[in-house]
């Protein structure tokens, strides 16, 4: 068993369910900071002007960032590919933290409890009220079906 795999199954033994409903509030939390990055385009713009990159990587970054928390978010409260949507975020959320070091401290808590919540699903997994879990525990069904 490789490091990955066992990894997962600790998070697979170890995750109380009640943590399930703060990865589906978290993901909801997150779908709706995409939303509303979307919706106020300019502002996210504007915060990666400092950047020293040209336009055109501006544009590709700024749409990286809605996909990500917009996907993420979804995936995360679906609680499908939950490591992938954790590992989907954690560079955005790594740009944020270090942009507001440099700014004002006005969402850096915020930035800094998001990194942590996403490094602890990316360990916990998605848990067993998620689409992960049912499509797991049918795959196990038939297979042990299958070998009698």
């Amino acid at each position: 068993m490789n490091y990955i795999q066992r990894m997962e199954h600790w998070g697979d033994t170890h995750h109380p369910q009640w943590v399930d409903i703060i990865r589906m509030a978290f993901g909801i939390f997150l779908f709706w900071k995409g939303i509303e990055f979307a919706n106020d385009m300019n502002t996210l713009m504007q915060m990666m002007a400092g950047l020293p990159f040209g336009n055109f990587m501006m544009i590709i970054l700024a749409h990286y960032v809605l996909f990500a928390h917009i996907l993420g978010g979804f995936l995360l409260v679906a609680g499908l590919l939950t490591r992938l949507a954790c590992i989907i975020q954690i560079p955005v959320v790594l740009a944020a933290i270090f942009l507001n070091i440099f700014e004002q401290f006005s969402e850096l808590s915020l930035s800094i409890l998001t990194l942590i919540l996403l490094v602890y699903f990316l360990i916990i997994g998605s848990g067993r009220w998620s689409l992960d879990w049912y499509i797991n525990k049918d795959y196990t069904e038939r297979n042990t079906a299958s070998q009698r």
